[in-house]
């Protein structure tokens, strides 16, 4: 039996790091993570234990404690290209309601909700499905990872 590969740090690719050793493929929700065990591509499981809640990115890593890094790839997601003439107004609502939202120039993306989208219609939106990788916007409480915000 393989000895338990462990993770206790994550942070954003660095000019210099070596290539991973391997890498993990998970969606916007499972790339919100603390303690988990994953399991990377070549089949090797990896207990994820950091000191707290992370918003991985695509691109990032995994420090294990042995020196390796394992890399993260998002995940081909099921989303919602948001389209329209007034794209700050949609961005506004969809914000409002605490959704992520990757922000491109001429598009908003959102994970697939057909009250959401029936909402963004009705304000004029155009929608089309899509499936590829989602990395939606942090937000302003999102610094070296963390997740979560406060209101106040």
């Amino acid at each position: 039996m393989n000895e338990q590969l462990k993770a206790h740090e994550a942070r954003g690719a660095r000019p210099g790091d070596p290539p991973p050793f391997d890498s993990v493929v998970l969606s916007f929700d499972e790339r919100q993570l603390r303690r988990k065990l994953i399991e990377c591509s070549k089949g090797d499981k990896v207990l994820v234990d950091l000191a707290e809640a992370v918003n991985l990115k695509h691109g990032d890593r995994l420090m294990l404690d042995d020196g390796r890094h394992v890399g993260i790839v998002a995940a081909v997601e099921e989303l919602a290209e948001v389209t329209s003439s007034d794209m700050p107004r949609l961005a506004w609502h969809i914000g409002n309601r605490h959704t992520p939202c990757q922000v491109e120039q001429d598009r908003l993306l959102i994970l697939r909700d057909h009250v959401l989208e029936d909402m963004m219609r009705g304000l004029g939106a155009t929608i089309r499905h899509v499936s590829e990788p989602f990395s939606p916007e942090g937000g302003a409480y999102d610094r070296d990872h963390k997740h979560g915000h406060e209101h106040g």
